[in-house]
């Protein structure tokens, strides 16, 4: 069956309005408790386990992390430092350094080394949505990727997080963590 220009055109147009409308909003989760707060969770000591998924779904790696959360106050509002440790199923390890800012009204901003700009935070609810490009090392390369990273607190000591690491427009892996207060 060969589809004409005309019907061509409309079955685009209705994939392409299914994808844009099977986003989740962070508006989505307004009404959710608990209500995550970042200075309040990533303050002090957390530990957290996690697995990477390519893009069938396949586990590729599996780590854990180690993490220290401090935070001050400061003219721009609260500025936090989170250290995160990161040791791979494969042996390899990784160290991160976040430096935080809480702009105010559930807002929030992060800068590390391997972030490439800034980091851009919108608490909602039980929700957090972090979205960021990142320099992320592969099998000796490195890339540039977007992450569209959710977290979303589960009780005042578990976090769930959720990352689409993303190129081209295209998913190409997931991470799944369970963040921890110690």
């Amino acid at each position: 069956m060969m589809l004409t220009p005309y019907k061509t055109f409309f079955a685009i147009l209705a994939c392409l309005s299914l994808f844009s409308c099977s986003s989740a909003s962070i508006d989505d989760y307004d009404q959710t408790t608990p209500k995550l707060n970042l200075v309040t969770f990533f303050d002090g000591e957390l530990t957290a386990a996690g697995i990477v998924q390519d893009f069938s779904g396949k586990v590729t790696r599996k780590f854990t992390v180690t993490m220290t959360g401090e935070w001050q106050d400061s003219p721009e509002g609260k500025k936090g430092v989170l250290k995160e440790w990161f040791v791979y199923d494969d042996g390899e390890k990784q160290t991160r350094i976040w430096y935080l800012t809480d702009l105010g009204n559930g807002q929030y901003e992060g800068r590390a080394d391997d972030i490439l700009g800034v980091a851009e935070g919108q608490a909602n609810g039980s929700a957090l949505r972090w979205r960021y490009d990142m320099k992320l090392p592969v099998e000796g390369s490195e890339y540039e990727v977007e992450f569209d990273d959710w977290m979303f607190l589960v009780d005042e000591n578990t976090i769930i997080n959720k990352s689409d690491i993303i190129k081209f427009g295209v998913t190409v892996a997931q991470v799944t963590l369970v963040i921890q207060k110690s």
